[in-house]
């Protein structure tokens, strides 16, 4: 585990290493299937988050149930939202679900402070991906504000890397923070100009780039 998060972290490698004992040894090592909850809203936060293999999704929920995908966390990346609620002492304000099978190290919150209070490298680690975070929240909040949702749609289809994406209408209405018959109709419009087919729980991109025209419109 050490190996992996130092390739994954490297400013955990920076720290010394009666340190990085003491971390390793209070550190959580956890595996969860695929859907599994890590955190829900109004929940206080358990630790710092490290990925090592797989993905989480953080969701906003409305009070009309509907939903907004902010961010995914992998292997080498932060979630923000733990660690405001860390640096804040609050609780969680967006629950946090696992995309596929996951392991993740989890540092308790009092090795989290201590971390940051005495060792520049990791408050620097810390602050630097919280600032990159920020900015994709950023970028999201335009989009949400001023992308048409066919442009935010297509951008969601080309952000996976093959052509056949076993997603439901429903699932990509969630990510996009809209409602299944908005997206379903998009959808077969896509399929009207050639751009996709679709198929049951199933999408083809079939014109990347007639895709990427379309976001940049």
């Amino acid at each position: 585990m050490r190996s992996r998060l130092h390739a994954l972290y490297p400013a955990l490698s920076a720290l010394p290493e009666v340190q990085q004992d003491r971390l390793f040894a209070a550190a959580n090592l956890l595996q969860l299937p695929a859907g599994a909850a890590i955190f829900s809203e109004n929940q206080p936060c358990g630790g710092f988050p490290l990925i090592l293999e797989g993905s989480i999704k953080v969701i906003k929920q409305a009070s009309n149930g509907r939903e907004l995908l902010l961010y995914r966390v992998g292997p080498g990346d932060s979630c923000i939202i733990s660690s405001s609620c860390l640096l804040g002492k609050t609780a969680y304000n967006a629950r946090g679900v696992t995309e596929t099978e996951l392991t993740l190290c989890v540092l308790p919150v009092v090795e989290f402070h201590r971390l940051l209070i005495e060792q520049a490298a990791f408050r620097d680690f810390v602050f630097h991906l919280f600032t990159e975070r920020i900015g994709e929240l950023m970028q999201l909040v335009e989009e949400v504000a001023f992308a048409r949702l066919d442009q935010r749609l297509a951008k969601c289809l080309l952000a996976h890397p093959v052509d056949v994406l076993h997603l439901t209408h429903q699932q990509l209405a969630d990510e996009l923070g809209s409602v299944r018959e908005i997206v379903s109709r998009l959808l077969k419009g896509f399929a009207g100009q050639g751009l996709v087919s679709l198929g049951r729980e199933q999408i083809t991109l079939l014109d990347r780039a007639g895709l990427r025209a379309l976001v940049t419109m």
